[in-house]
């Protein structure tokens, strides 16, 4: 296993540096690795039922249904896509974003329920939806789809900014958590800097429902703000995890060409992105969006950008929720979270593992990889970090989901679902 260390978020201010204590890290498991699915159309995300049925989203395709037995059913399909079941004509690809993070209910044997999120021209300016839709029995259709959440903002133009087409920044992970029961949905900026620290549009916010999209009765946003919102502030969160003892929720999200973060979320927090102009000493940005400034289109200290457009913002809000884990401060597109279980594991079992997708920007060390993260016993910070040694070739690791079998699967954007097996 190859040992990494990130800096702590008051290592990263005074630009410290630590030696790791790496006496966890030397776990010899030895890893294998099972293709479960190849040429896929970017496989997003994956949700298991107990007995490993595997519902998986691909972008620009659709919803389709794994089966124990190997066999394949396409569910629901995009408007102008073949070869599945239904077809949503108004759900649609474009840029960023498509059809994304799925999760089924915790009730299903019952209820037959799955939560689908995903971008849909049903109304203009376009919308990102979270969609409740009922499985047949054979698992051969879905049908009675609701969506219970219709106002995600979304991207509608281009803009000056790197990556800037329609589409950008949606978030997307869907999970419930089984220490509250409440379904949770990451959302991100779209390249307009009033959502993050906006009160009313969900866009940047972590989103805390029941399964009709009422708000959760325990949350405690700022005065003012919509009750759906658990927290605020945030960039792109495209990992979202649950502590296995504590049941806190924890983000994996990647920064502006510098400081991916791990944030462990506090009820009503303020994840402190504010990509305003004017804000934090800055001037002027293009089109009004400081997210990638200075200098966006050109490589950078990352320390230096970090300075002027900070991912989590102290001066301008003191008591921001502070990252525990900060990527040495490069930006690689951290994208997925989830928590390994198992004693297969051996010392890793109840470690967290996140996937990089890789940038490689202006000098940033590429970073497609997995980092077995092992967090202090109340969740609250991060101990050692080690590079998992890979079985099978890195790719853009998009979504990692812990399997009812204890295996590890990860879906890349190359067009595999992997199952990674101690």
């Amino acid at each position: 296993m190859k040992l990494r260390y990130q800096m702590s978020a008051a290592a990263l201010a005074v630009g410290a540096v630590t030696m790791a204590a790496p006496a966890w890290a030397q776990n010899t498991t030895s890893l294998s690795h099972t293709v479960v699915l190849e040429d896929l159309e970017n496989p997003w995300d994956m949700a298991f039922l107990d007995d490993g049925t595997m519902f998986y989203t691909e972008k620009c395709k659709g919803l389709s249904v794994l089966m124990p037995s190997g066999d394949i059913t396409a569910l629901l399909g995009m408007g102008g896509v073949d070869g599945y079941a239904a077809t949503a004509e108004d759900l649609f690809c474009e840029g960023q974003a498509g059809m994304m993070g799925v999760a089924v209910d915790p009730d299903f044997a019952n209820n037959r329920r799955i939560y689908v999120y995903s971008t849909s021209n049903m109304v203009t300016p376009h919308t990102n939806r979270l969609m409740r839709m009922v499985v047949s029995e054979d698992f051969s259709t879905v049908s009675e789809r609701i969506d219970i959440v219709e106002d995600v903002p979304y991207k509608m133009t281009a803009t000056d900014h790197p990556f800037g087409g329609p589409g950008a920044h949606n978030g997307g992970r869907v999970r419930f958590n089984p220490a509250d029961g409440y379904l949770y949905l990451t959302t991100g900026d779209t390249h307009n800097s009033a959502v993050p620290q906006s009160p009313s549009l969900m866009g940047s916010k972590v989103i805390r429902i029941d399964t009709d999209g009422t708000p959760a009765a325990g949350n405690t946003p700022p005065v003012g703000f919509d009750k759906r919102t658990y927290t605020y502030g945030h960039r792109n969160v495209q990992g979202i995890a649950f502590h296995p003892t504590t049941g806190a929720a924890i983000t994996a999200e990647h920064g502006p060409w510098h400081s991916d973060e791990i944030t462990v979320l506090r009820n009503g927090g303020n994840a402190g992105w504010d990509p305003r102009p004017n804000m934090a000493g800055r001037d002027a940005c293009p089109d009004d969006y400081c997210g990638y400034s200075p200098n966006q289109m050109v490589g950078d200290n990352r320390f230096a950008r970090a300075s002027w457009m900070p991912m989590t913002d102290f001066a301008t809000y003191p008591n921001a929720m502070p990252p525990i884990w900060t990527n040495n401060g490069w930006s690689q597109g951290t994208s997925s979270a989830a928590f390994l279980e198992g004693s297969a594991w051996g010392d890793w079992e109840g470690a967290m593992v996140v996937g990089l997708m890789g940038i490689g920007f202006g000098g940033t060390p590429l970073g497609q990889r997995i980092d077995v993260i092992q967090l202090t016993e109340d969740g609250t910070e991060v101990m050692d970090v080690t590079e998992m040694t890979l079985p099978m070739e890195p790719g853009r690791f998009r979504s990692l989901v812990s399997g009812p079998d204890g295996s590890l699967y990860a879906a890349v954007d190359e067009g595999m679902i992997y199952k990674i097996t101690p």
